[in-house]
């Protein structure tokens, strides 16, 4: 048809417009350092933003709840389970149709393949056989037997004679009939809702069915009227991609030479982070040079004065124990030992004798006059101003991709045309003209289908009205042979109303021979014609099993391999099927994905034609950057280091500084070396020496309690103590190898400096091709977008699937569900009929009026004329008949007594 043909050449523009195998995208930025002295470097390939495509909202829900009539579905299929429970036969559907595609002739049944086929499709269909001819055995039969029946009851046989026999048991045996009959009617009547609710379900869902027609109809104009939409706006999302690469071209010199600065900065920063870090150092060790000078004056001025104090009484003690009395033999040895500990007196930690630090601290400031630090600012500055270098000799780069501006308006403006080539509006417009008349010719059906399925509602219901008639007449016999049964009376007195009765159920039994053969015949049709489709189109068509034989490859010919590709596009070898388009339209996929339009087209060759083009790539081959001019270390910051290697901090002797300041104010406690004293002075004679010997202590006991006690306590003395170790080592640190360590520094700057001088050109062109490669990304980003709309997004064919669900619900689950149902009630009701038959026959017997019935009476002459006494071992049973009948049953009876006397 036009309108499918406009569809497809509609969705193929969608694929040569937008299609192309999405590449990976660019690696995200790496983390870069967080240092404000340097630049960060954009990612390579900026995420473009194209925002959503129009989305379609579709009205149809394919879902069905049949509510409580689906139990009896339920109960239908289980039915039909144990009928046919063999699996779908799909491999002898698809040989069946292979074998018989130029069609079925008689003499080719003959063959082996065919009777081999023919005896499966009978094993296959052995339930539906079965059922079937028990079915058509009924309608052969039952009329042949109610003919015979009547005829037999005619002849008073078959139940027909109208005496009835007395036995004991005849009231147990009523009760037995009645309620049997009872029973069956009540299951009849149980299979004629069930018909009924069928029936009636049909009415209803019919109604329904208007409602699934109106939203696909619906949604296929909302998918006709969003598609234009969609597409247009795939194209117009081309300029966001242009747009990018445009301003791109016009930052070159921020983004490329900010990618160059990216690649160098791996090299440069970290050299110039050495010597800034050394700027740092030097500045450090100038402090703690400063601190060690000042606190060596604290501490050799406070321990001066004390040391002045302690050798001046060490002199006076000297003094004293040259005393001669210090010669007498018992003296001599206690002078002598004093006199031995006298060494110990004087100062442990003496500074005087350390080297000052002042020349190597006159030699940090003049160091310091050159402020490295700033020299190394520049140095990143230099570094920093790549992108600006880059824009400067770049400039003939921009002005020549003006060239390629317009030649990307031209892609823009070619894409645009290719959209216009295609009278898509117009197709959709035409699509949506056919739609409209299409529902409106539905709608126009709507009156003919209500009186359709009203007749058929009418005709159902005369058909259940003929078994409510025969339940009727049940019902009726029941209640007036109940109501009117005397028990007192005998059968042939019985009352208007019993045998009314038993009349009723007669007439019930007429009716039944009557109208069951056709019932059944009914019943069998519905059950082998809706029973088969259930069973090989609805569940094949539920579970998809339908679906694979359509695409079943070569079913229709052998040179045609798919049957869909060949009836949309003539080209049978596309690997496309009924069961995957399918499931693409479920999912609300496009129908480019779903119909895999893009294996009819090449569209890398539109798309290298139009949106990809070399000519960017020749334009970036001829950029040439020269970096010469970058400067890293100025000379003066060169000087400043080896100054600074070479300014005598390295000389200084850390290990004697760090040694005196570890030691104690005094070579030993004085308190305890004046307790001594006092104790060696208790061992002389009293005398002279002892007293003076004792005042020495005393003296030694204020300078420790006047000197000692206040310097160790004094916060400045602490302090420049403290102060020295710190600060000795600090500087010890910094002096290790410091040579090696400038040495190091300076080797490392030339090597990038010669990197960025030599080696440079390697890397422009690398971060040029990058350059490039990220303004290509930006299309290669908007071709993969298109795809990913184009699968998912664009033309989405929910509306198809809801129609193929649509299809199934309104066939299957409200036709044939409710069709299956009503034979399984009818059915049900035709083989309950039989036994229904059976007691209504045996219960009128005991409601009827009867001519004759059986008496009992005494042997011998009665008055009464007419009647015959006969004696049967005591009891006597006479027939009321005739005079010559009874006077023969007498003579017989007489007969049999004496022959059993004899016996």
């Amino acid at each position: 048809m036009l309108w499918t043909r406009w569809l497809v050449l509609l969705l193929c523009w969608g694929a040569t417009s937008t299609e192309q195998q999405a590449e990976q995208r660019a690696r995200a930025p790496a983390v870069v350092r967080q240092d404000s002295r340097r630049q960060r470097s954009p990612p390579p390939v900026e995420p473009l933003d194209f925002g959503f495509v129009p989305a379609a909202v579709y009205d149809t829900h394919a879902y069905h709840e049949p509510g409580p009539v689906g139990i009896l579905f339920n109960i239908v299929h289980a039915f039909l389970y144990a009928v046919q429970p063999n699996s779908f036969p799909k491999d002898l559907i698809v040989k069946v149709i292979q074998q018989n595609m130029g069609g079925i002739k008689i003499e080719e049944w003959r063959k082996p393949d065919n009777v081999v086929l023919l005896l499966q499709w009978i094993y296959y269909e052995s339930g539906f056989l079965i059922c079937g001819t028990i079915g058509i055995l009924f309608v052969v039969l039952t009329p042949i037997i109610g003919v015979c029946f009547c005829v037999c009851r005619c002849c008073d046989n078959c139940g027909g004679e109208m005496h009835q026999r007395q036995r004991k048991n005849a009231d147990c045996q009523r009760g037995f009939y009645t309620a049997s009959l009872v029973c069956t009617s009540i299951f009849i009547i149980v299979g004629v809702l069930i018909a009924y609710a069928a029936n009636h379900n049909v009415t209803i869902k019919i109604k329904n069915t208007r409602r699934f027609i109106n939203t696909n109809m619906r949604d296929l104009r909302t998918f006709a009227n969003n598609t234009p939409a969609q597409i247009e706006y795939l194209t117009a999302q081309y300029a966001t991609a242009k747009h990018k690469v445009l301003s791109d071209l016009d930052n070159i010199g921020p983004l490329l030479g900010g990618r160059i600065h990216s690649q160098l900065e791996k090299e440069v920063v970290p050299s110039l982070d050495t010597a800034l870090r050394m700027a740092g150092a030097m500045r450090e060790t100038k402090e703690a040079l400063e601190n060690v000078s000042s606190s060596l004056e604290v501490l050799q001025e406070e321990t001066g004065k004390l040391g002045a104090s302690l050798s001046g009484e060490r002199a006076s003690l000297t003094n004293t124990l040259s005393d001669p009395a210090c010669t007498n033999g018992a003296v001599s040895h206690t002078c002598n030992t004093i006199r031995s500990t006298l060494s110990q007196l004087g100062i442990n930690a003496d500074y005087s004798k350390l080297a000052d630090v002042n020349h190597a601290l006159a030699n940090i400031n003049v160091i310091l006059k050159t402020d490295l630090s700033n020299i190394v600012q520049k140095g990143y500055s230099s570094f920093n101003d790549t992108p600006k270098l880059v824009k400067e000799q770049t400039k003939n780069i921009v002005t020549g991709t003006q060239v390629f501006k317009s030649m990307l308006d031209k892609i823009g403006a070619e894409i645009n045309g290719f959209a216009k080539m295609f009278p898509v509006e117009a197709s959709l417009a035409n699509f949506t003209i056919f739609l409209n008349e299409g529902q409106k010719n539905i709608e126009s059906y709507y009156p003919q289908i209500d009186q359709m399925d009203f007749y058929r509602w009418i005709g159902c219901v005369a058909v259940l009205c003929m078994v409510v008639l025969v339940v009727a007449f049940n019902i009726l016999g029941l209640m007036c042979g109940s109501c009117g049964y005397d028990k007192q009376a005998t059968p042939t007195t019985r009352g208007c109303l019993s045998n009314t009765g038993g009349n009723l159920l007669m007439a019930g039994v007429g009716f039944t021979f009557i109208f069951a053969w056709a019932l059944m015949g009914m019943v069998t049709t519905l059950f082998v014609v809706s029973g088969n489709v259930e069973k090989l189109i609805c569940e094949p068509l539920a579970n998809r099993q339908l679906f694979k034989i359509i695409d079943t490859p070569n079913l229709v010919h052998p040179d045609k391999k798919n049957f869909l590709p060949g009836m949309l596009f003539q080209n049978p070898n596309i690997d496309l099927t009924l069961g995957s388009m399918y499931r693409d339209c479920y999912d609300n996929n496009g129908l480019y994905h779903a119909l895999q339009l893009e294996t009819m087209f090449n569209i890398n060759s539109f798309l290298n034609r139009t949106v990809y083009n070399k000519d960017l790539a020749t334009v970036f081959e001829s950029v040439k950057i020269d970096l010469g001019d970058i400067t890293l270390l100025e000379q003066a910051g060169r000087d400043n280091l080896l100054n600074f290697a070479n300014s005598g901090i390295g000389q200084i002797d850390y290990d004697a500084y760090l040694a005196e300041v570890n030691k104690g104010v005094t070579q030993v406690d004085l308190l305890s070396f004046s307790t001594n004293l006092e104790a060696q002075a208790d061992q002389l004679p009293r005398g002279a020496l002892e007293n003076a010997l004792k005042g020495h202590a005393s003296s030694i006991r204020q300078i420790h309690r006047e000197q000692v006690v206040p310097m160790e306590q004094a916060m400045k003395y602490v302090r420049a103590r403290s102060t020295m170790s710190q600060s000795i080592k600090q500087l010890k640190r910094t002096s290790n190898d410091l040579p090696v360590k400038v040495t190091n520094i300076l080797s490392a700057i030339d090597a990038v400096e010669y990197l960025i001088t030599h080696n440079a050109s390697h890397v422009v062109k690398q971060e040029t091709k990058g350059y490039t490669e990220s303004l290509v990304g930006y299309f290669k980003q908007y071709t993969a977008w298109v795809k990913k709309s184009l699968t998912t997004e664009v033309a989405q064919c929910k509306p198809i699937s809801n129609i193929v669900d649509s299809m199934e619900i309104v066939g299957c689950s409200f036709i044939v569900d409710s069709v299956n149902t009503f034979w399984f009630g009818l059915g049900g009701c035709c083989i309950l009929l039989i036994p229904s038959i059976i007691f209504s026959v045996k219960l009128a017997k005991y409601y009827r009026r009867m001519d004759t019935e059986d008496v009992f009476e005494d042997l011998g002459n009665t008055g009464n004329h007419g009647e015959q006494m006969c004696e049967i071992h005591g009891d006597l049973a006479v027939l009321r008949y005739d005079r010559s009948l009874c006077f023969l049953a007498c003579r017989r009876v007489n007969w049999w007594r004496d022959h059993f006397q004899t016996v």
